[in-house]
This record gives C-alpha cells, sequence and structure tokens, in this order.
C-alpha cells in the first residue's frame, strides 16, 4: 500500500488512487420537500425513492463504482446457457483468489444463505455465529432452526481501542458446542466485517481457531466472505501476523482452513450476484441441486452473464491493496471527523460504514421508539442524506409476539465505494453534526404497517408527536435559504 504524506500535515487526506471518469447529476430538494417525502415514504429510509435523495448511504451492496476493466470485461460475456466461456472465467477468478475449485453461482448473497440454510439446517438445530444478520438469519429459522449470537465481549461496546471487535468468544463457542451437542449444531458461521455491530473486523487468529474448533467437533465452518477484502485490509493494517503476508496468501489461507465460503459479490467484487466455493467437492454436491432448483443453471445462477465477467475481473482486483483501502480509510476519516464533533460514533470505525450510536444519539428514546430509525429519518430531513437503520427495527420480533430489544441500536452510513468525494464526506459530518446538536427535537417513531419477517425492508412508521415539523422548522431558522 502505497504512503503519500502531505507536506503541510493538516491538510492530510484520504489519497484516492483513481479518477473519476463518469459522473452522475444528483439533486438535492428543499428541507420541505424532504420533510414530505419521509413522511410518504413511513419513516422508513429504505422505501424512499432515489430521484428524492442527495447522498445515497443505505448501503454498500451493489452500489459501487467499478473500474474501467470491469465495465470492459462485460462486453466479452458468453451468454450460452450451458458450457458458458464466462462461467469458466469466474472460477479461474476463484481459483486464483481463494485456490479453490468447486464454484456454485447465485443471483446474490442471500441467495447463497437460502441454499445454505437448505441444504445444512435441520428443524431444531442451532447456527453459531459472531453475529447474526438480518438474511441470514430469517433463512435458518425459516428451515426451523435457531441462531445464537457468540461475538466476544468486546464487539458490544461501541467505542474501545480493540482492533477486532468482530472476534468469536472462543470459549463460549467450546460451551456452547459442548452444552448442545455438536449434532445439534448445524452450523458455524464467521461473518467477516461484522455488519450489524459496525462492520468490525475478526482476527486472522481469531478465525483460523474457530476453524479449529469446528474441526475437532465435527462441525461444519462457514466464511461469510461479502465484506472480506474490508476485513483483509484491517488484518493488514492492524493484525502483525499479516503485515507481511501478500492478500492472496490471506485468502488461500482461509479457504484452506473453512469448509464453505460464501458471499456477496455486490460487496466482494463490487459487481453484483453471490459464490459459494469449497476445497472439498461433497459440499459444492450437496447444495448443487438447489441451484438450478431456485436460481437457474450452475453456469449462471441467476447472474446476468455481463455481471459475471464484471464479478470475475472485480475479483481479481481485490487483491490490490490500492482498491481495497479506499472503503476502510474514508470511512475512518467520516467517524474521525464526527467524533472530533462529539458525536457517538462506533469505534475504531469498520467496515462497510460509518456508524452512528444512536443510543447515546438520543439516550431518551426507549428501544420500542427506534432511536435509530429516528434518527435515520432526522438525518434525511436535515440533508437528504439516507442512511440505514440497524438496531431493534431490524430484529424480527419472538414467536409469542414480544420484540427482542437489540443490544446495539446503530444508525449505518454505508459509503460506496469510489463513489463520493472527500467535500460531500465533509457536507454528511456537517449535517450529522446539526442533528447532534438539535437532537433534544427528535422523538420516537411508531408502527402503522409492521410485516411479520424483515420489517425493516418493506414496514412503514409514523413520528410520535409532530417533532419531525418541528427539526424542519428549526432547520429553516438555521439555514436560511438553503436547501
Amino acid at each position: 500500500m502505497s504512503t503519500v504524506k502531505f507536506y503541510q500535515s493538516e491538510n492530510q487526506v484520504p489519497l484516492e488512487m483513481h479518477k473519476v471518469r463518469i459522473i452522475q447529476k444528483l439533486s438535492l430538494l428543499p428541507v420541505e420537500e424532504r420533510l414530505k417525502k419521509i413522511q410518504e415514504a413511513g419513516c422508513n429510509t429504505f422505501l424512499l425513492e432515489n430521484k428524492d435523495i442527495y447522498l445515497d448511504m443505505l448501503t454498500d451492496s451493489g452500489v459501487n463504482a467499478m473500474s474501467d476493466l470491469q465495465m470492459a470485461a462485460s462486453m466479452q460475456a458468453d451468454d450460452s446457457y450451458a458450457g458458458s466461456a464466462t462461467f469458466n472465467r469466474v472460477k479461474a477468478a476463484i481459483k486464483e483468489v481463494f485456490g479453490t475449485d468447486n464454484v456454485l453461482p447465485a443471483h446474490q448473497g442471500r441467495a447463497c444463505e437460502n441454499i445454505l440454510a437448505s441444504a445444512l439446517v435441520k428443524p431444531g438445530q442451532t447456527a453459531l455465529m459472531n453475529f447474526h444478520f438480518t438474511t441470514t438469519k430469517a433463512h435458518v429459522t425459516r428451515m426451523g432452526g435457531s441462531v445464537e449470537e457468540l461475538v466476544a465481549e468486546k464487539g458490544l461496546k461501541p467505542q474501545s481501542n480493540d482492533p477486532f471487535k468482530g472476534d468469536f468468544d472462543l470459549k463460549k463457542l467450546k460451551a456452547t458446542i459442548k452444552e448442545k451437542g455438536a449434532e445439534n449444531i448445524a452450523f458455524v458461521r464467521v461473518e467477516a466485517g461484522t455488519n450489524l455491530i459496525g462492520g468490525q473486523p475478526v482476527s486472522l487468529e481469531n478465525m483460523l481457531a474457530v476453524t479449529d474448533i469446528c474441526h475437532d467437533n465435527g462441525i461444519v465452518s462457514v466464511l461469510d466472505a461479502s465484506l472480506l477484502q474490508d476485513n483483509i485490509y484491517f488484518m493488514k493494517t492492524r493484525e502483525a501476523r499479516c503485515k507481511h503476508m501478500d492478500i492472496k496468501t490471506i485468502y488461500h489461507l482461509l479457504a484452506d482452513h473453512f469448509d464453505i465460503i460464501y458471499f456477496s459479490a455486490r460487496k466482494l467484487s463490487f459487481s453484483k450476484g453471490g459464490i459459494i466455493t469449497s476445497k472439498d467437492p461433497k459440499y459444492t454436491k450437496m447444495m448443487m441441486e438447489y441451484i438450478p432448483l431456485y436460481e437457474g443453471f450452475l453456469t449462471y445462477g441467476g447472474i446476468d452473464v455481463r455481471t459475471m465477467e464484471s464479478l470475475a475481473q472485480g475479483l481479481y482486483e481485490s487483491l490490490d491493496m490500492e482498491y481495497i483501502n479506499q472503503g476502510p480509510e474514508f470511512i475512518n476519516y467520516l467517524a474521525k471527523e464526527l467524533d472530533d464533533y462529539g458525536v457517538p460514533v462506533v469505534l475504531p470505525a469498520g467496515g462497510l460504514g460509518c456508524h452512528l450510536n444512536a443510543g447515546a444519539f438520543v439516550p431518551n428514546l426507549p428501544h420500542n421508539q427506534y432511536p435509530a430509525a429516528a434518527v435515520a429519518a432526522a438525518l434525511y430531513i436535515a440533508g437528504g442524506i439516507r442512511g440505514m437503520e440497524r438496531g431493534t427495527l431490524s430484529e424480527q420480533r419472538n414467536p409469542d409476539g414480544t420484540e427482542p430489544f437489540s443490544e446495539l441500536e446503530l444508525m449505518r452510513l454505508a459509503v460506496p465505494r469510489r463513489v463520493y468525494t472527500l467535500s460531500q464526506l465533509k457536507y454528511v459530518a456537517d449535517r450529522v453534526k446539526w442533528v447532534w446538536d438539535n437532537r433534544e427535537l427528535i422523538g420516537g417513531l411508531e408502527w402503522v404497517e409492521e410485516p411479520s419477517v424483515l420489517r425493516f425492508f418493506f414496514g412503514r412508521l409514523k413520528e410520535i408527536g409532530y417533532w419531525q415539523e418541528q427539526l424542519a422548522e428549526k432547520f429553516r431558522q438555521d439555514f436560511g435559504d438553503s436547501l
């Protein structure tokens, strides 16, 4: 990774090792229109229309900027239904990056989760994870299983100096296997760049220790590698063992130890689609039948062939530190700006995005008034910025109708790779600071329409009281005729 120091140290910023050649026009609605749009969307940022958004920081999934070589690669696609040369190029890229030969394509990451759950989970079994992801948990419970989270205690502390807050608690993992019995464990899943606790990385040492425990107990080990390139950046910069290892060596070492690796190519490779891969063909053989059943033929799995070509090129680029460092460094820049302003954020900054600690932002709001969603709605009103609730709203109710409260109430500001400039991130920091300074105006939310599964995607809420109108009025007082 290149080191570029500025002569005037006060001007030091992350320096991009790419140039921008295509642009897309953005628009910023007046605050009165933003108030109207968030209320029409049921105070759910997922239901906002893109035309009404200035900066879309909902997710980094499928919205990253592709490279010129990825775009060029898409033009050589072979759209044969079977025997496709495009699929062979994808397999070659997987072989180069992970060192694995057995590859199953699916249309995206959650499709991989569906296939994994269908093949591995039996009713009454438990899947053990450092932390759950929303769709992963939904697929496990759909099959009659349950999920147990075993992240180390440090992972639930919003601010600390620990570099690897996504680590498994190894003692708890061993104890849980002993308590439940290995035959009752469907699989153990390690999520690189643990999404719901702030994109926090897992150390290489911890990952390998988890696989050793799995192998000793005859349990399938699974790596969700969707955010692996961010995680590898942190391994390279925070873990002494990895400092002098090349990136490909780390990928191969992980593939040597995990039984199954899957990922969303909307994140890893900056394209779209999903991949399941393994060194041992017995795992892909047991899942193979689900591909034509749910996805498409084995050579495309529901992915457009042009996208598959971009996926393959993007995997090669994930071996280049100059490509993978841009996201974490921009995220760290934004987190530092906000921390300097006194805004409560998750530290150290992880991958995927900058996470506001909504529990500390609006501490008087109870979990069942959805503080992270309220902060997300407030930020859209203040700046036309779309973030994502990652707290209690992202949970799903228990079978008896009770509501589990999230251990962390986070509002995520994802940073799509190579999409936004530093000036736009400074605008985000400025608007977040304004919301922070006016946080006493933020009230809670209550349900209007609550789906039973994945409610955060398409549920509708409304403000409790009239706090959103008051926030818009305060914005106009402070900013005059500014957008």
